[in-house]
């Protein structure tokens, strides 16, 4: 649904919400006395084109500290081609659009730019509400470089996959080639993780480890590569066919492939981390597949594990939003039956629990200006 609204003589804060309706009275819309909560979000009371008072507090998804001003605008701001949800109440303001602080220019060449620059109040807001650590440039080059290598060694075992290869020679190519490239497998010794690398196969969904078990034709199997190099991390992952596939095995990781490739598309800033769970799992779904909730993308860089988690699931809209600097991963585990799930006794090994093939593609990803790019590129 798409309407204008017009926005009479707001002042917006970060902590607070004051408007002025039709009659010119303030009113505090930060206060739940007069209006139902915020959620954290900043607000503002709508006047429709007809004129009508509305007085609906709806959901502005604008960069924290984009607008941080006191004081009434002083004249109207009209917003067009809002995208407007009337069951969530929730509005999106448009680059194109004029700024709703007032200032004529369009939303991306005032607040919005202002708020996408990972500035030092940006950067500490993330760090303290949410434990998130910014990437800098020269953080973001040694992550890519680190990619580089996780490309090489998929690429490495990509050459050697076959019927009959044993998955502890998976995890043996992978050490050694690692080693050699003068980094380190992360996953060794990670929580008592007792191998260099994940690799699961078929009803495996993830954290698979590698030792007698033989791949056989027909089978599918996911190789996890995380490499630490100089000191940074970067994580990727595939999953191969081994021999010739059948329909069931063609189609789970096609379709594994392509909520990874739907999800990428949508990063950039502005948008959130719901945003990125929803397109996974409306994809996912509408294909009669599920979206494995237990396990989830997660911040990557400085160390294995950073924040912010990054579920593959969600609503659209919600949770952080994006912001330049991140840098995550985006990590799907699609099942071909239903989305539970049971550990084996080894602790790790996550199977599907009614033994349904599970499948899953990974690249570790920068949020930039004005989109995203990958630190581990490879076509999907």
């Amino acid at each position: 649904m798409q309407k204008v609204y017009y926005f009479y003589n707001l002042c917006f804060h970060p902590a607070e919400l004051w408007a002025k309706d039709l009659s010119g009275r303030a009113v505090d819309a930060s206060n739940s006395d007069n209006y139902p909560p915020h959620n954290g979000w900043l607000g503002f009371h709508a006047i429709s084109r007809k004129g009508k008072n509305t007085a609906v507090p709806y959901k502005l998804n604008l960069q924290p500290g984009a607008i941080s001003r006191r004081g009434w605008v002083g004249q109207e701001t009209n917003l067009t081609n809002l995208r407007i949800n009337m069951k969530t109440r929730t509005v999106k303001v448009g680059r194109n659009d004029p700024c709703p602080c007032g200032s004529g220019l369009k939303y991306k060449k005032c607040c919005l730019s202002a708020s996408m620059t990972p500035n030092r109040d940006i950067e500490a807001l993330y760090s303290k509400k949410y434990g998130i650590r910014l990437k800098k440039e020269r953080d973001i080059e040694a992550i890519r470089k680190a990619g580089s290598l996780v490309l090489e060694t998929l690429d490495l075992v990509e050459s050697k996959i076959r019927p009959g290869l044993v998955t502890e020679e998976i995890n043996t190519l992978v050490h050694e080639f690692t080693i050699k490239n003068g980094a380190t497998p992360a996953p060794l010794n990670y929580r008592d993780f007792p191998k260099s690398v994940c690799v699961s196969a078929n009803e495996v969904i993830c954290h698979g480890i590698p030792g007698n078990r033989v791949l056989s034709n027909g089978d599918i199997v996911n190789i996890d590569v995380t490499s630490i190099l100089n000191g940074y991390y970067a994580d990727a992952n595939k999953t191969f066919f081994v021999g010739t596939p059948d329909a069931d095995a063609t189609k789970i990781v096609s379709i594994a492939r392509e909520c990874l490739k739907r999800a990428m598309s949508i990063i950039k800033p502005g948008n959130t981390l719901g945003d990125i769970g929803w397109t996974i799992q409306t994809y996912a779904e509408a294909q009669g597949c599920s979206v494995v909730r237990e396990f989830v993308g997660h911040g990557v860089g400085f160390d294995f594990h950073e924040a912010p988690q990054i579920p593959h699931f969600g609503n659209r809209g919600a949770g952080i939003t994006l912001i330049p600097g991140m840098v995550f991963t985006v990590e799907p585990m699609i099942n071909f039956g239903n989305k539970d799930l049971r550990i084996l006794d080894d602790n790790w090994t996550a199977v599907t629990k009614d033994g349904s093939l599970s499948a899953q593609f990974e690249q570790t990803v920068l949020v930039t200006e004005d989109g995203y790019e990958s630190l581990t590129p490879y076509e999907l």
